[in-house]
């Protein structure tokens, strides 16, 4: 079978199989040929005869009759042809022709000088089969070049409009197993029980299984649906027809089901077979009557009808991607057509280690590369980021000079990704680099004093790319999936500790505390409206998500009252965090005026050094290390050191420009 696939090639329907209709293409050639060769002789015919003859003029030919050298004339409509008298050594006559002129006195001339006269009647034959064909032949030959274009394309339609563009790839030519693909044991375990059905088909149809005819991969961005498809394709060793859901749409009415007709056709003729659509929103959004019939609306009920009528014994099997299934037509999702849905989500910490793993494999790693650290650091990221965070670090490696990548650039690379690089050729004045370091030693302090607070990683008032004067990376020493109602403060008043400091430090605010207010808020509405954990609410939802794998938009569910009240909710909860942000640094000026001292000098400070300063102003003993070197307790919050968290927090603040 691989050499026959190889064969067929790539694209179109996947085979330069014959068609049929080869004799009609033999006759219809034929005909052209006689028509051309048909025209030409018409055409040239008369030329030819003439080129034979000499053309005299009128005068010529009466002199030429008053001396006695003309034999005889044919009279025809429009010349007289002349036949002249064999002179003394001349082997062969030469014939003439002149112009016919209304000349009464002509005839009486001949017939003095004995010249034979005769006339010739006008064949028009040859002259209607010359109009026949200049008009038919125009015709014949655009209809010919229709027809002969029309077959190549496969009866879809002028240069193929209609025609399937799908890449086909054959066997093992995605190059893509399930050992390339990480981070998704669950999403691969359903899959695999869809690839041992191509390879051993006999033991689930004796039982009396069927192969789903469809599965639907669901899931954020970049987390590797298309990669799936593909290795499954991989592990089948069967043809893997790819293409966009976008493909099937043109300008022209009705190519979207010409399309769908021809994909499935050509895939049916190379099953056992995979068919993944990435994207089918783009053509399975729920249909709407006020938009009556489309040309998406027709190719939406094509694609219907086709998986209603192919039959699975045959290995014909439809992949497709998504990360909006809310939008999906209902028809489509029923049993029977997407039978299985398959989330493709975030990794946990496990799956991001794995997924590390997989993108590093062929990077120069030094002995000392924790992926562990850094899989614990991008909590919340997909495959794509992790394999970009690889990436940027082996760039760094470079520009650094050295040969094998270290764990410093790994971390850096996880700062650029979320960030952005450093932006050397933004330089601060004193006054705004002051602020920038109390804004941002307020926040690490706040988190170092609160109950179930993250980790300080880092500190940095060095302007990033991406907009941000400074950050302060808290890293979680555990994934956690459950945030406690406690937690969540913490988590506002961490975000209100750089405005606190601003205020208490400056006697003024600045734009910088955009980003934390924003954050704040996100989290403190949530409270309220998703997490039931707002009083006055109770365990009413009152929001939806609305796009749970992309942007995450929430709807509310409640009257225009209610939302005036959520608000005046949101709003108590802000200030009471902000109030407490204010109230913990100013019991501890001392230590943030330290602190934002030794940043001002440094611009960047670890987390470890932050703890150092910290400790040691608090006459906090410095904590014992574990057989490795960490510390057994990076957080000495007053209250307690509940450390971890579901995300990677940066406390960007990106607005004092």
């Amino acid at each position: 079978m691989g050499e026959e696939n190889k064969r067929r090639g790539e694209g179109g329907g996947g085979g330069n199989n014959k068609r049929g209709g080869g004799n009609g293409q033999m006759m219809m050639l034929m005909l052209l040929v006689a028509l051309v060769v048909m025209f030409f002789v018409s055409m040239f015919s008369s030329q030819f005869a003439m080129s034979s003859s000499k053309k005299i003029t009128y005068s010529e030919f009466v002199t030429m009759v008053k001396e006695d050298k003309v034999k005889s004339v044919v009279f025809e409509t429009y010349q007289i042809n002349i036949t002249p008298k064999l002179q003394e050594n001349e082997l062969s006559i030469v014939t003439y022709y002149t112009g016919r002129v209304n000349d009464e006195e002509l005839l009486p001339l001949l017939q003095e000088h004995d010249v034979d006269i005769d006339g010739k009647i006008p064949d028009n034959s040859m002259q209607i089969i010359y109009s026949i064909v200049s008009i038919v032949l125009p015709i014949v030959l655009l209809w010919g070049l229709l027809y002969y274009f029309m077959k190549k394309s496969g009866g879809a339609g002028i240069m193929g409009v209609g025609r399937s563009n799908a890449k086909v790839y054959v066997e093992r030519e995605t190059g893509v197993t399930f050992k390339d693909v990480a981070g998704q044991d669950e999403a691969k375990e359903s899959l695999q029980e869809v690839v041992d059905f191509l390879h051993n088909p006999g033991k689930y149809t004796k039982i009396g299984a069927k192969l789903p005819k469809g599965a639907l991969l669901v899931g954020p961005p970049g987390t590797g649906k298309t990669l799936l498809a593909k290795a499954v394709a991989g592990e089948a060793h069967v043809p893997f027809f790819s293409l966009a859901g976008s493909d099937f749409v043109e300008m022209f009415v009705g190519v979207g089901a010409s399309r769908v007709r021809d994909l499935f056709k050509d895939a049916q003729k190379n099953a056992p077979c995979i068919i993944f659509i990435d994207e089918i929103d783009a053509i399975g959004k729920s249909r709407d009557s006020h938009y009556g019939n489309d040309e998406r609306e027709q190719t939406l009920n094509q694609l219907l009808a086709e998986m209603d009528g192919f039959d699975t014994s045959k290995g014909l099997l439809i992949l497709a991607a998504t990360n909006r299934p809310e939008v999906l037509d209902k028809a489509l999702l029923r049993p029977g057509r997407f039978d299985r849905r398959i989330i493709v989500d975030k990794p946990d910490l496990k799956g991001r280690k794995d997924t590390l793993k997989v993108h590093s494999k062929d990077v120069l790693m030094d002995d000392s590369v924790d992926l562990d650290e850094i899989a614990l650091a991008t909590s919340g990221a997909v495959g794509s980021d992790l394999a970009n965070i690889i990436n940027e670090a082996a760039i760094n490696a470079v520009k650094s000079g050295r040969k094998v990548v270290q764990q410093q650039d790994l971390f850096e690379s996880v700062e650029v990704v979320i960030a952005g690089k450093e932006k050397k050729d933004r330089i601060l004045s004193d006054k705004e680099k002051k602020i920038v370091a109390y804004h941002e030693v307020g926040h690490a302090l706040v988190s170092a004093l609160r109950k179930g607070s993250e980790p300080v990683q880092k500190i940095t008032i060095v302007p990033r790319t991406m907009g941000a004067l400074g950050y302060v990376m808290q890293v979680p020493e555990e994934e956690k999936y459950l945030m406690s109602k406690q937690e969540l403060e913490t988590q506002i008043i961490t975000y209100m500790g750089g405005r606190a400091a601003e205020e208490i430090f400056f006697d003024s605010v600045t734009t910088g505390a955009s980003n934390d207010i924003e954050k704040a808020t996100k989290v403190a509405r949530a409270m309220v409206t998703q997490y039931g954990m707002s009083e006055r609410f109770g365990l009413m939802g009152l929001e939806s998500i609305e796009n749970k794998y992309l942007d995450g938009r929430t709807v509310l569910n409640c009257g225009d009252a209610t939302a005036a009240d959520i608000d005046e909710e949101v709003k108590d909860i802000l200030k009471k965090s902000y109030d407490e942000a204010k109230k913990l640094i100013s019991e501890n000026r001392e230590i943030e005026e330290e602190i934002a001292a030794f940043l001002y000098k440094e611009e960047t400070i670890t987390g470890k050094k932050f703890m150092e300063i910290y400790r040691k102003a608090k006459g906090i003993p410095e904590p014992e290390e574990d057989g490795e070197g960490k510390s057994l307790n990076e957080n000495d919050g007053e209250e307690d050191e509940n450390k971890g968290s579901s995300t990677i927090d940066i406390v960007v603040d990106d607005d004092y420009d």
